[in-house]
């Protein structure tokens, strides 16, 4: 069976040798390792394809009734199994290679392990020897704190030499970057920098720029025009010698790195406002950085804060004209009305300012490293641009109002405008939720008072205040000067010619306020509101204007008025320009205060009512006491103002103690002045009363009075005389007067005065008039009114209470000795000649000396008898 043996032969191998034999059969398979490893390979499949594989092809598309051959299958399957028995071997060897490389390399990861962890123990252990050398030297017995600061020293050493490393990697690409512009005049190295984008790109290559510039400025300045021959001289073929004029090269390279400096700031200003419109304020304070190297960031600060949408949006606005309706207007310039506030289009402003910075502060702070210079340069621009220019356009149209317009638009600007200025201190800015920094508070309390320096330069505020205050007493006691200036007398003594002085006063004070209406300079709304006050008429002119007594009087509510004016003063100049001179100015406004309100009305009113009282003791009617209205006007007047001057100007004035002794002398002088003028009315008013009753009704005393005819039983039934109720009527009238004029110890040492006077007269008037015994009742019932009407006064209370303690007080001693003495005098009338022998015995009856009442009896009607002559002659 030689064929079958070839056969089986060619199956086992799989192949034949196509060089010397082509067999008939299909080849046999061929697969290999990866033919399994194939995540596609299925065995149903593999099989079938070697089954196809194993038919000839001749076979394959002949007839279906040939025989069914198996040779071909076996010698295919043969060849398949030899294939994979093959394979398995192959896959077997690189099985213990592989299993052989995995043992060595866990064998080499164990050691390295091993190797490293020793490594980390060797590491641990150097660390903690270095510690503990360390703390072994930080813990030395000579105290010395070298160990302690030996990490601190290290850190800084190694930044330090982290800086040099960074300056010498900066001074080697400066120097490259020089090479290249000088040389090449090329800045490919900087573009190339300015092409990396990020913040410490722009801000390397802005710095390196600006060195380049420093660079060729310096050697410019170095290799200049020389003299001395060195420029001139000719040496060999060139014909030169020395050192040149910069080269047009080194020229050019400087025009070169100044137009990059240039580009690169207009480009990172434009950069800059791209990332402000997107609120890129990583962005922003990238460029910030960058740009601070030119010109210390004035640029990227001017264009953040020319180019605010506020300040557009205000320049227009800004130009507007002030308007407000009139009686707004009309309420700030009216002296007896609350002011409204501030002006309306100024308190927008302010409100706004307020909220735009407080959210401006927090782009500012986020956009720039160098956040307070920039928020100083936009407060700054706020202020001088913005608010200046509303408030001077609000100041100019309240000054063509009127000065008082002006100065309470003026408070109330500064008022609003500190709340605003302390409003931003506590909200912090850049520093919130902590206040604001000294050197924000500091701009912020400067832009505040640059505001308002002009208004306050030298004099300028209190003259101001002062022309106001003049302007509104003169329209108040306009009418009052009217009416007291037609009193014309000529002096003949030292006060009436005082007297005559203060009506000169009033005539040059009433002309020079009618000037004043009639000028041009002044605002027609002024006009106005002055003669409103002055309570004239718009065409009234001086000889038009008619007074009566009334406008003449002194009234209390004008004179609070006054007051009330010059306290809003005060209080403003307090707040607006408080400091070293005010004292100045509250003394210029108490010369102001006592020339208008002292001098012009005051004693004015004081000086007619002298006149009045002194012309009373010559009258041939009973005295005209109406005076004693302004009397009581003029001492409240007086106490308020003398209240006014030591509660609100003088404690301002303590600051400064020479003003200080001044005004409180000034101050005492017409205080003085004006309770002697007091005094002297007092006691012209005393005098008239002696005059009226000695000369107007004791003198009508009838002589039978006293000496009923045959003791008539109608005089007994009579309460009094005729002169009596006469008498005390005329002083009951007078008490009502004194009594509403006059209080506490004041109208005490006056009636006490009054009543000596009185009672004087009356003493004197019984040593005229025989009394009979009849008579004596009548005298009886007289005194005793006289008596009752007197004490009433409460003479004797005040001389009780305040015994020892003045010589008013010797003046009621005198008048309460007086009423014993009247007593007495009684009692020498009615009693009989033992019984009044009897009661002065000893010469002192009631504290009474006997001897006093020795010209009262010989007005008895009895006198001739020997009981009343043994009085006598016991005296």
């Amino acid at each position: 069976m030689p064929a079958s043996s070839g056969d089986n032969a060619s199956i086992l191998t799989g192949h034949a040798s196509s060089s010397t034999l082509r067999s008939p059969f299909a080849k046999g398979p061929s697969f290999t390792l990866d033919t399994f490893s194939n995540q596609d390979f299925i065995v149903k499949d593999f099989v079938e394809s070697l089954s196809d594989s194993a038919v000839p092809i001749s076979r394959r598309s002949g007839p279906a009734s040939q025989a069914f051959d198996p040779k071909p299958l076996i010698r295919t399957f043969e060849a398949a199994v030899s294939r994979l028995k093959g394979l398995s071997e192959d896959l077997q060897v690189r099985e213990t290679e592989l299993s052989g490389a995995v043992r060595r390399a866990e064998a080499q990861h164990n050691q390295n392990t091993e190797s490293l962890g020793q490594k980390v123990e060797q590491a641990i252990d150097s660390f903690h020897q270095l510690d503990g050398s360390l703390s072994r030297n930080g813990s030395a017995p000579n105290g010395s704190d070298v160990g302690d600061n030996a990490v601190v020293r290290i850190g800084e050493r190694l930044e330090e030499l982290d800086q040099q490393r960074q300056r010498a990697q900066d001074a080697k690409f400066l120097i490259q970057c020089w090479i290249e512009v000088s040389e090449k005049g090329d800045l490919s190295a900087l573009e190339n920098v300015r092409r990396m984008g990020g913040g410490d790109g722009k801000l390397r290559c802005a710095h390196i720029a600006r060195q380049l510039l420093k660079i060729s400025q310096r050697l410019d300045r170095e290799n200049g025009p020389q003299v001395n021959g060195m420029m001139n001289g000719i040496n060999g073929v060139n014909g030169t010698n020395g050192r040149v004029d910069a080269s047009p090269s080194r020229r050019g390279t400087q025009e070169l790195v100044e137009k990059f400096l240039e580009s690169l700031e207009k480009d990172l200003l434009k950069e800059f406002d791209n990332y402000y419109r997107r609120q890129n304020y990583v962005g922003m304070q990238e460029c910030a950085v960058a740009l601070r190297d030119f010109n210390d960031g004035a640029s990227v600060m001017a264009l953040f804060v020319n180019q605010h949408q506020f300040f557009i949006d205000r320049s227009q606005l800004i130009t507007e004209e002030v308007a407000g309706d009139s009686e707004t207007w009309d309420r700030i310039a009216d002296p007896d009305v609350e002011p409204p506030g501030v002006e309306p289009s100024l308190q927008s402003l302010i409100d706004e300012v307020k909220v735009v910075v407080q959210d401006e502060s927090y782009i500012i702070k986020q956009a720039f490293p160098y956040y307070d210079e920039v928020l100083v340069r936009f407060l700054q621009r706020v202020f001088q641009q913005s608010i200046q220019q509303r408030l001077e356009m609000v100041l100019d149209k309240a000054n063509s109002i009127s000065p008082l317009a002006f100065l309470r638009t003026l408070q109330a600007a500064r008022s609003y405008m500190k709340d605003l200025v302390e409003d931003l201190k506590s909200h912090g800015l850049t520093e919130r939720p902590e206040p604001v920094s000294s050197q924000i508070a500091a701009t912020l309390d400067q832009q505040l008072d640059e505001l308002f320096v002009p208004y306050f330069i030298g004099t300028s505020y209190i003259e101001r205040e002062k022309r106001n205050l003049e302007e509104l007493y003169a329209s108040l006691l306009f009418k009052f000067t009217i009416y007291h200036s037609k009193r014309r007398k000529l002096p003949t003594t030292y006060l009436a010619s005082l007297s005559q002085r203060g009506k000169e006063l009033l005539s040059s004070a009433r002309e020079a306020y009618m000037d004043r209406l009639n000028s041009t300079d002044l605002p027609q709304s002024q006009k106005t509101m002055l003669r409103r006050i002055a309570g004239i008429k718009e065409t009234a002119t001086d000889t038009q204007i008619d007074v009566t007594e009334e406008d003449g009087a002194l009234s209390l509510p004008n004179a609070k008025r006054m007051l009330k004016w010059l306290a809003e003063g005060v209080g403003r100049g307090l707040e607006l320009s408080g400091g070293s001179d005010m004292p100045k100015d509250v003394a210029a406004l108490l010369n102001l205060l006592l020339t208008n309100m002292g001098e012009l009305y005051l004693e004015t009113a004081l000086d007619a009512a002298n006149d009045l009282a002194t012309g009373q003791e010559t009258s041939k009617n009973e005295p005209d006491f109406s005076y004693f209205d302004d009397l009581r006007a003029s001492i409240s007047i007086l106490h308020l103002l003398q209240t006014a001057i030591h509660t609100v100007l003088i404690p301002l004035a303590s600051s400064n103690l020479t003003i200080r002794r001044d005004i409180e002398k000034t101050s005492n002088a017409f205080i003085s002045r004006v309770e002697d003028k007091i005094s002297n009315i007092l006691q012209r008013t005393v005098d008239a009363v002696l005059s009226w009753v000695g000369r107007g009704i004791l003198s009508k005393q009838q002589k039978t009075d006293f000496r009923p005819r045959d003791d008539s039983p109608m005089a007994l039934e009579q309460l009094r005389t005729p002169t009596c109720s006469q008498l005390c009527t005329f002083l009951n009238r007078l008490n009502s007067r004194v009594k509403p004029a006059l209080s506490g110890r004041s109208r005490q040492v006056f009636s006490a005065e009054l009543a000596s006077t009185v009672l004087g007269a009356l003493l004197e008037h019984f040593k005229k008039f025989n009394v009979s015994l009849t008579g004596g009742l009548m005298v009886s019932k007289d005194v005793n009114a006289y008596v009752e009407l007197i004490r009433s006064w409460g003479i004797e209370e005040h001389a009780s209470n305040t015994a020892n303690a003045t010589t008013a007080t010797d003046v009621g001693n005198l008048a309460s000795r007086m009423l014993e003495v009247l007593g007495e005098v009684v009692n020498v009338f009615v009693i009989g000649p033992e019984a009044l022998r009897e009661r002065l015995r000893g010469g002192v009856v009631a504290g009474v000396e006997a001897k006093e009442l020795r010209p009262y009896i010989l007005r008895r009607d009895d006198v001739g008898t020997v009981g009343v002559q043994a009085v006598l002659n016991a005296l």
